[in-house]
């Protein structure tokens, strides 16, 4: 299999590549350095100027690739993911979430056998209804979340008129190594495992009893290896990529505490438009591709403190203090 994973060196790109290279596959990554780190990628692989691409994932090196038919699969998880840089910079973000991305696709029909596209659970916009199932009818509520909707909406045009087969799989909360504390898509986890590293107060927004279906990285980079190797059209399908179940804050930060005897919590106002609970259902990814999450919750907590402990020297070198 040859693959191109758009957004290479950031926190999901950089775990997938590990993961595509364990498989044994032909791996080509591309990341314009914005948000991703080359130290989360194999030093060989990140200087190899012919495996790691250091530009933009639109630019025309890469899509002349593409339209050489030098891959079999393309995963796109490269964008712009702050939600509210988003709502600040709706026109910047559109341009690179939308615009450029279509540039992506428009190269690989004809060129590619699928595009795996990094979706979000955001394009739910907080459903009421839990677990949420993917028919449940999109509303995003923000220039991010419309991005993503949009792109989905075009994967089914690409695939009905040009045959372009393609997935899009969505996110939910996902954590684990190789998250920073200031990452674009960073959770609560690696906030607060950046703030007791750092002698800092953990940030608990209200009290603390909203919930999350929090999916560990390496449940994420199965799915898309699954959605790449799959033998029939997946024709646009959306996917939940997620655990199916939830925890609060509130048991994530009372478990901290106890694991860490000198951390500290303050309290903070509610966050404007939060959504208080999110819960996927994974049965139609199960049925279709048969995904079931690898690493629970608190297995995938442990996993990211080790990680965390044994890296801090490096980490706190990096992006945190910006």
């Amino acid at each position: 299999m040859r693959v191109l994973i758009t957004g290479a060196a950031g926190f999901i790109g950089s775990n997938l590549v590990a993961r595509c290279l364990k498989e044994g596959w032909d791996v080509t990554g591309v990341d314009d350095l914005s948000n991703g780190h080359t130290e989360f990628l194999p030093p060989l692989f990140a200087a190899n100027p012919n495996l790691f691409l250091k530009e933009d994932f639109s630019s025309e090196s890469v899509l002349s690739r593409i339209r050489s038919k030098w891959f079999d699969v393309i995963f796109h998880l490269a964008a712009v993911p702050r939600v509210s840089y988003s709502v600040e910079h709706p026109i910047e973000t559109h341009e690179t979430n939308v615009n450029k991305t279509l540039q992506l696709m428009e190269a690989c029909r004809n060129n590619v056998k699928r595009f795996v596209f990094a979706s979000s659970s955001s394009v739910y916009g907080g459903a009421q209804k839990l677990p949420t199932v993917e028919a449940t009818k999109k509303d995003p509520k923000s220039p991010y979340a419309l991005q993503k909707s949009i792109i989905e909406d075009y994967l089914k045009i690409y695939y009905d008129l040009y045959e372009l087969d393609s997935v899009a799989l969505r996110f939910f909360n996902v954590f684990g190594p190789n998250q920073l504390g200031d990452s674009p898509y960073s959770t609560a986890v690696s906030a607060w495992l950046t703030a007791i590293n750092k002698g800092m107060s953990m940030r608990s927004d209200g009290d603390g009893s909203q919930s999350r279906d929090m999916c560990y990285v390496d449940n994420v980079t199965d799915a898309c290896v699954r959605a790449a190797a799959h033998h029939n059209d997946l024709a646009a399908a959306c996917f939940n990529v997620a655990c199916g179940d939830r925890t609060t804050n509130k048991e994530i930060l009372e478990f901290l505490k106890g694991r860490f005897p000198d951390a500290k919590s303050h309290d903070a106002p509610w966050r404007s438009g939060d959504v208080m609970h999110t819960q996927a259902s994974v049965n139609c990814i199960h049925i279709t591709l048969g995904y079931s999450p690898l690493v629970r919750f608190w297995e995938g907590l442990e996993r990211t403190i080790e990680w965390y402990n044994n890296n801090w020297s490096w980490i706190s070198n990096m992006r945190l203090n910006k």
